[in-house]
C-alpha cells in the first residue's frame, strides 16, 4: 500500500478572515462527501480535516500570518482525474475568494509515500530529491550494509549503500574526478584503490596500463551486486579478482595500511573511495572524523615522496565540514598541499568537491 501526499499553498499579503473563507469552501468538500471535524487552534487561525469514505483525508488551514495551506492524503489506486478536479476546484474557489491578496499560490506533485520502490532520497545538504526510479534490480544485506542497486531511466542503474546514493552509470564525471581529470599519466604506476566496489575506478585506470593496481574492498556483496547490475560502469573488470595488471582484495583495508606502512611501501597514486567526509562538524561525536582522519594518515605515509593522493570531500554547500577536512589535511603527521575541484557529478544533483593531496 502506497499513500498520495498532494499539497496546496495561497501566500497571501494580509491575513483573512478565516469563517468566509472556509464557507466559501465547503460547498466543494461535500460535494466529494468529506465530512468536516474543526479543531481548536488556541487563537492560531483556522484548522479543519475533512474525511472521506474512499480513505481521502484533508487538512485545510487558514493560518494568521497570511497563508493558506491544503493538504490532500488518498490511496495511490485512487481517481487521479478526480483528485486533480478537487484540487483545482479548491485552487480556482480560493483565487475568487482570495482575489487581490494573493502574491504566490504553489502546488506541488504528489510525494508518494510507503511505495514498494522508494524515489526520495535527500541531498547532503538536506534538500530532498525525487528520483525518476521504477524498479530495484539488486538487493542484499551484507555483514557490513544495505545495498541497493536501483533503476532509473535517466541516470541508469544507481548504487545505493545504507541509503546514500553512491554512484550512477551516468556518473563518469566522479571517476574522472576521483583519479585526476585526466590530467595524470597512470601508465608504468603502482595504484592503491581504496573502497571502489563499483569497479568504475578500476575499469578505467586499467585502460591507462599501469605497473599495478591494488584495490582493497571490504565487502564481496557490492562487488557481486556491480559486476552484474553496473556493467555500464565497470565493464567485466570485476568478473575476475586478479588481472594482468590489478589484483582485487577482499578485506578491510586499516590493517592493510598499517602492514603496507611497516614493509615501507609506497605507491606512486592512491585513491580514497571510502565514504565522503562526514556531514556532521563535531568529530567528537561522529566517529566517521575518526576513521577518516586513521585513513588519511596511514594513505599519505605509504605516498611516494611524489605521488598524489585522491578523495571525494562532500556537497560544495557543506562548508563546515569541508572546513574541517582541510584543517585535518594540515595537521597530518606526513605534511601535505592540496587542491580541490568542484564537480557535477550528474545522479547527486549537487556540486561535489573533490580533493588532491601530496606530500610537501
Amino acid at each position: 500500500m502506497a499513500v498520495r501526499h498532494y499539497t496546496l499553498d495561497f501566500n497571501l499579503s494580509t491575513a483573512v478572515d478565516p469563517a468566509s473563507t472556509v464557507s466559501g469552501l465547503l460547498s466543494i468538500f461535500h460535494e466529494q462527501e468529506l465530512t468536516e471535524t474543526i479543531h481548536d487552534t488556541d487563537g492560531h487561525g483556522y484548522l479543519a480535516t475533512f474525511v472521506g469514505k474512499n480513505g481521502r483525508f484533508v487538512v485545510l488551514r487558514v493560518h494568521s500570518q497570511g497563508l493558506v495551506t491544503v493538504d490532500l492524503q488518498c490511496y495511490e489506486d485512487d481517481d487521479i482525474a478526480q483528485l486533480d478536479n478537487l484540487l483545482n476546484a479548491l485552487e480556482n474557489k480560493l483565487k475568487v475568494l482570495l482575489n487581490g491578496n494573493i502574491t504566490r499560490i504553489k502546488k506541488l506533485p504528489a510525494l508518494l509515500r510507503g511505495a514498494k520502490v522508494d524515489r526520495y532520497w535527500p541531498t547532503a545538504d538536506g534538500r530532498l530529491i525525487e528520483y525518476d526510479i521504477d524498479k530495484v534490480v539488486y538487493e542484499e544485506d551484507s555483514e557490513y550494509q544495505n545495498i541497493k542497486i536501483l533503476h532509473s531511466q535517466q541516470y541508469g542503474n544507481i548504487l545505493v549503500l545504507d541509503g546514500d546514493v553512491n554512484l550512477a552509470e551516468s556518473d563518469s564525471a566522479y571517476t574522472q574526478a576521483i583519479t585526476g581529470s585526466g590530467k595524470e599519466n597512470y601508465a608504468g604506476k603502482e595504484v592503491l584503490i581504496l573502497g571502489g566496489g563499483d569497479g568504475g575506478i578500476l575499469a578505467e585506470l586499467v585502460k591507462q596500463k599501469p605497473k599495478m593496481i591494488t584495490m582493497v574492498e571490504i565487502d564481496q556483496k557490492v562487488i557481486d551486486g556491480c559486476k552484474k547490475y553496473m556493467r555500464k560502469t565497470c565493464g567485466d573488470i570485476l568478473d575476475n579478482l586478479k588481472g594482468d595488471c590489478y589484483q582485487i582484495l577482499i578485506q578491510d583495508c586499516v590493517p592493510l595500511l598499517k602492514k603496507y606502512v611497516q614493509e615501507g611501501r609506497t605507491f606512486d597514486y592512491v585513491i580514497n573511495d571510502l565514504t565522503a567526509i562526514p556531514i556532521s562538524t563535531s568529530p567528537e561525536e561522529d566517529s566517521t572524523w575518526e576513521f577518516l582522519r586513521l585513513i588519511l594518515d596511514l594513505s599519505i605515509k605509504v605516498l611516494h615522496p611524489s605521488g598524489k593522493y585522491f578523495t571525494q570531500g562532500n556537497s560544495a554547500n557543506l562548508t563546515e565540514a569541508l572546513n574541517l577536512f582541510e584543517e585535518r589535511l594540515g595537521r597530518l603527521s606526513c605534511p601535505v598541499d592540496f587542491r580541490k575541484e568542484v564537480v557535477c557529478v550528474p545522479s547527486y544533483l549537487e556540486q561535489w568537491v573533490f580533493y588532491t593531496a601530496w606530500k610537501k
